[in-house]
């Protein structure tokens, strides 16, 4: 059987080479292996992660079909919500023109523009006008031109609710059964990508982890597997950015009093270059870190559209603050502000360091402030990058593509596709890649069966529970 990948390479022309044309599935696995294998055991490794990893958890995307569109399913929902007729005409005009296309961010730009000249108490501006004439029709019909005046009020509460139906969206959970399932099933993808990626030899420079992800999915997935890490926040309770911690490494005590270093094994550096949101913003303006339950934003992705907007209402969405850069086309502004500016001075930082293999995965390509940091670094004659996007066809491979002719040291994992057939969205996805291409660890297996074993034995004690307390 032909092997379902293929592995786009530079060549000495400057042209896509299928690295894994005419091999069969065994022999085509086998060599994307050793190449991960050969790139994994450079000096330093960087993974970018974005919306694409978040999928096999439930995430959503910011464009395609509305049952997974996150601009469909926050505005049905935020359009339900108690709002001024004004506030319900601007989401009216976006759910006329280009709904769920891909245009939320632009869209959102001008709502939070308008909103943030408003709210300061030093602010000369009281309310925004928006425009609506027939280059800004609303259900296809032109409409008489005649303006939407929103108030401070108004303003803030639309964007509220926007924000609160975004962090309920992104509150995804890590299904902890992956790790005491007797079979082999579904999986997000996180667990075994983290364990695979951090059983690189302790001699080397540690793995450094970002996301653009405002989910905690890989935070959980660390925690289940016992990794340790650093994220730029110090303490416990209720953590304080400190870049400092950036700076420290994890050793075993006993070595180092003896004059010899071991580093502690299961460890990473790890970034969130958007926020997360365990993120909130303190009295003072710090920004600290605090993990929650997230489980009320789980019967929430089950609603429909009604009770969505209920909760969204509700006393414990009104615990929801800001907690990163929201999707708008004004995120590079925001990311020169603490402690953005920080994490993508360390993410530009890391780029350009010798040795360096950057592993790209779920990210499009389009948040223009990453990119221009991606392309700046393929300058870096040392840099190794190899993007795993599940459709041939996108346009991503042709990009990649273009930085193959200037670079010749980029890599594209991508699904093969016989004539006349049609992107599986399978092939080379985040999660497919984790549990099938990277190479296996012989520890994650260990943890996974000691796992099922207390999970037996927890059974087990249970059962003997109900069964004692039906004698008496």
């Amino acid at each position: 059987m032909t092997c379902r990948y293929k592995l786009l390479s530079p060549d000495s022309a400057g042209e896509s080479a299928d690295l894994l044309a005419g091999k069969n599935s065994e022999d085509g696995l086998r060599r994307i292996q050793a190449l991960l294998a050969d790139w994994l055991r450079m000096e330093n490794v960087v993974v970018l992660t974005a919306a694409g990893c978040s999928v096999g958890a439930g995430g959503r995307l910011m464009a395609g079909p509305a049952a997974n569109n996150l601009e469909c399913l926050v505005l049905d929902a935020v359009e339900e919500c108690p709002l001024s007729d004004d506030a319900k005409a601007i989401i009216a005009w976006k759910k006329a023109n280009g709904f769920g296309a891909g245009g939320f961010e632009d869209w959102l730009s001008y709502l939070f523009n308008a909103s943030g000249l408003t709210q300061s108490n030093d602010s000369p501006v009281a309310s925004v006008t928006w425009k609506r004439g027939a280059s800004m029709s609303v259900e296809g019909e032109a409409q008489e031109d005649v303006s939407l005046v929103l108030s401070e009020d108004d303003e803030r509460t639309l964007c509220r609710y926007i924000e609160k139906a975004i962090y309920a969206e992104c509150a995804l959970e890590i299904d902890p059964a992956e790790l005491t399932a007797e079979c082999k099933g579904s999986s997000s993808g996180h667990i075994p990508f983290l364990a695979k990626l951090i059983a690189r030899d302790t001699n080397l420079g540690r793995t450094h982890l970002f996301t653009l992800n405002y989910d905690t999915l890989f935070e959980q997935a660390l925690e289940e597997l016992g990794i340790q890490y650093f994220d730029g926040f110090s303490g416990k309770t209720t953590a304080r950015f400190d870049p400092a911690v950036y700076g420290l490494d994890i050793y075993y005590p006993g070595d180092v009093a003896e004059g010899r270093v071991r580093r502690f094994d299961k460890f990473l550096q790890y970034y969130k270059l958007h926020g997360s949101l365990h993120w909130f913003v303190d009295h003072d303006g710090t920004y600290r870190a605090r993990h929650r339950d997230l489980s009320f934003a789980r019967a929430y992705r089950g609603s429909d559209v009604a009770e969505k907007a209920v909760q969204l209402q509700s006393d414990e969405f009104k615990q929801i603050g800001s907690f990163g850069i929201l999707p708008t086309s004004q995120k590079f502004t925001q990311t020169l502000g603490m402690p953005f500016s920080h994490l993508f001075r360390l993410f530009q930082a890391r780029l350009n360091q010798p040795q360096t293999f950057l592993l790209v995965l779920g990210y499009g390509f389009g948040d223009d402030h990453v990119t221009r940091i991606i392309e700046t670094a393929l300058m870096n004659p040392s840099l190794v990058m190899l993007v795993v996007e599940p459709n041939p066809d996108s346009k991503i491979v042709e990009r990649i593509a273009a930085y193959q002719s200037l670079g010749q040291r980029a890599f594209v994992l991508t699904e093969r596709l016989d004539p006349e057939t049609y992107c599986s969205f399978e092939i080379a996805t985040f999660a497919d890649f984790a549990q099938n291409v990277m190479p296996d660890v012989k520890w994650l297996e260990d943890f996974k069966r000691l796992r099922q074993f207390e999970e037996q034995i927890r059974k087990t004690e249970e059962k003997g529970s109900d069964q004692a307390a039906g004698e008496i």
